[in-house]
């Protein structure tokens, strides 16, 4: 039996984490022991986590295992591509152009601004009122 390598990389995406394996030898993605079909109901979102591994056309080379906790599923999405993208850079150095003229190493920062006291929500005032 031969011996398959193992990747590891971790994506932030909101307030989403994803721990990403990938395996050499084997195809497929499973996140939280689902496959990425069930787990991700949206195309959209199935087609962002792939994004990754067809660009360095990989994509049937490798088996990706992933935990993601946090967030919704938009953000569990885009967590998961940065966890794919950096598993790659550590597979192979040589990725990193393609990885990053395609911005999926950048880390989104974007994230939900907190309520402050005194108002309805973040920014939002309450009815004004004249009595």
């Amino acid at each position: 039996m031969a011996e398959t390598a193992v990747y590891y990389g971790t994506g932030r995406r909101k307030n989403s984490i994803a721990r990403v394996w990938i395996f050499s030898g084997q195809k497929g993605i499973s996140i939280n022991g689902a496959e990425v079909m069930d787990y991700l109901k949206r195309t959209n979102l199935q087609v962002l986590v792939e994004q990754p591994l067809r660009a360095t056309e990989l994509l049937e080379q490798f088996r990706v295992r992933t935990n993601v906790h946090g967030g919704g599923m938009a953000g569990q999405a885009g967590a998961i591509r940065l966890g794919i993208a950096r598993a790659l850079l550590s597979y192979d150095e040589k990725l990193r152009p393609i990885l990053r003229q395609r911005g999926f190493l950048t880390r989104d920062p974007r994230k939900k601004e907190r309520k402050k006291f005194g108002r309805k929500g973040a920014r939002r005032s309450f009815q004004y009122t004249k009595r």
